[in-house]
């Protein structure tokens, strides 16, 4: 009944991630070629299936490795390009400066913008939590260690991916403090908060223009294989595999996944078309969901022989209970911070219900867990006996 559960929570809040996705990429080609919205969509979700079906998980994964460099060079340069086209560092900070504290989000704080926590820090916490913590509970971050072959990959990928996380995710904040300085209203006046980037990138030069959709391309396909491998695979191995088609020969998986690729790229396509909000609302409502749902009971169950089911139940009821209640009746006034509460409320419901519950048969646990302690053997370099 867990996996069953789980694998619909994946399935739709996975949805609409991967239109927030289509969402900023389509938005970014229809700045550098001026080609209308819905179809940059629709050609996007093509480009994906056809990417997905034919190439698969080892080719999504040679993919991520080529669009992650491109990615590292892509972030440095446009950092460089926005600033120069500002007057440099130092003009794009005076210039923030000096921003009227009239200016509602200020809340009368003069020069808010150049403070360190800027001038909504709690807000800011909220993003911090939603992207940085939330990605050790997305089911297709976790899917990718079961790509791992040993031991020195494990140290190897530790230390990439962890300056990769520097350069893009503080690349990434450091460039969006600078989106103060642009204006992306639509006919009406009103800020539209996905042109912001777009508009901030519409200033450099055709060449750097380039380079972003390049950059901007690489991570959102790289994001959109993993998603769409990720939702369709769980639909039919955890939920229509021995539940709904029984008997399912592998060539008879390979395919349903395929048509599962098509349905989920479908449906992200019909949100993008119309998305019910911006896209840090809908990561918030997707990411706030899922890391909410399986963050606590995977982190606490990978350590600690103590996490029961009502526990998982729990956690489950309260990160998807949270988001979505949210929606409804919006008692947290921003997705974003719902997302980030529903996590942090994971990491708190899950010990509690487990001390407070009957506990799973220690025979079961310790056999679950056994595999930590099997005997394997591996050269001295690896390891240094004790005395």
């Amino acid at each position: 009944a867990l996996k069953i559960t789980a694998s619909a929570i994946v399935f739709i809040f996975l949805v609409p991630y991967t239109a927030s996705v289509y969402n900023g990429l389509s938005r970014l080609f229809g700045m550098a070629f001026n080609i209308p919205y819905k179809y940059c969509v629709i050609g996007m979700a093509v480009f994906t299936g056809i990417y997905v079906i034919l190439g698969g998980y080892m080719a999504t994964a040679i993919n991520d490795f080529i669009q992650g460099i491109i990615m590292l060079g892509g972030i440095v340069a446009v950092i460089l390009a926005v600033l120069n086209g500002q007057g440099g560092f130092i003009q794009a900070i005076k210039t923030m400066a000096e921003i009227p504290s009239d200016v509602p989000v200020t809340m009368g704080q003069p020069g808010a913008f150049t403070s360190f926590f800027g001038p909504d820090p709690l807000n800011l916490l909220g993003v911090v939590i939603l992207t940085s913590l939330g990605t050790w509970g997305l089911p297709q971050m976790v899917g990718k260690f079961y790509a791992i072959k040993d031991e020195k990959s494990i140290n190897t990928g530790t230390v990439i991916s962890t300056l990769f996380a520097i350069v893009i995710s503080g690349g990434c904040y450091f460039l969006g403090g600078f989106g103060r300085l642009f204006d992306a209203p639509d006919e009406a006046g009103n800020m539209i908060f996905d042109g912001i980037i777009p508009h901030m990138l519409s200033t450099l030069p055709d060449i750097l223009i380039g380079i972003v959709v390049v950059l901007v391309l690489s991570a959102s396909m790289s994001t959109l294989a993993s998603l769409v491998l990720t939702s369709s695979s769980t639909l039919t191995l955890d939920f229509l595999k021995d539940n709904v088609m029984k008997d399912m020969s592998e060539k008879k998986q390979v395919r349903t996944m395929q048509v599962m690729v098509v349905f989920f790229i479908v449906l992200s396509v019909v949100i993008a078309m119309d998305p019910p909000t911006f896209i840090a609302q809908l990561m918030g409502i997707s990411w706030g969901a899922l890391a909410g749902a399986f963050l606590a009971p995977f982190m606490y169950g990978l350590y600690w022989k103590g996490v029961t089911r009502a526990a998982v139940w729990a956690s489950f009821t309260a990160g998807v209970g949270i988001t979505v209640l949210n929606l409804f009746f919006h008692f947290i006034a921003s997705p974003i911070n719902a997302g980030a509460i529903a996590m942090v409320a994971g990491l708190i419901v899950v010990p509690v219900v487990s001390v407070l519950t009957p506990k799973l048969k220690k025979d079961r646990v310790d056999e679950i867990f056994a595999c930590y302690d099997e005997k394997v053997t591996i050269t001295k370099k690896r390891s240094l006996e004790q005395n």
